[in-house]
């Protein structure tokens, strides 16, 4: 059984779950992430016994917007409903919210998990995204 809270985790074990994923931008960056969480709008944290082996953290106003920052399950964690569980949680955590949005690499898995949760990608919705790259 996993025990789910609602905190900010130990900053290793936390560079060292978004190591385990490859999120290199973070982990060259330990003080930048720990900013970034701090600053968070809400986050929930799993562990395995005393380990941590998944997160999800949002930002936003969370009335009108919340974006799904980062949804992290330790590669050796993942396929067991973890993210899933995450996901629905950080949802009912923020049920009149009018925009859900995430950002996420482009891959089959990732369109398939997203998509069996219930999110469309923006063109379904007659939308557009737009990211600002310096």
């Amino acid at each position: 059984m996993f025990d789910y809270k609602q905190e900010i985790p130990a900053m290793p074990d936390l560079v060292a779950l978004y190591s385990s994923v490859g999120w290199t931008n973070y982990t060259n960056n330990p003080a930048m992430l720990e900013e970034a969480v701090k600053a968070s709008l809400w986050q929930l944290a799993v562990y395995d016994v005393k380990e941590l082996v998944a997160y999800i953290r949002l930002v936003g106003d969370g009335h009108s917007i919340i974006f799904v920052q980062d949804l992290l399950v330790r590669p050796d964690y993942q396929r067991q409903g973890i993210g899933k569980k995450l996901l629905e949680e950080a949802l009912a955590t923020f049920p009149h919210v009018y925009q859900r949005l995430l950002v996420t690499e482009r891959s089959e898995k990732n369109l398939a998990f997203y998509q069996s949760l219930g999110f469309v990608e923006l063109s379904e919705q007659a939308c557009t995204g737009m990211i600002y790259n310096n």
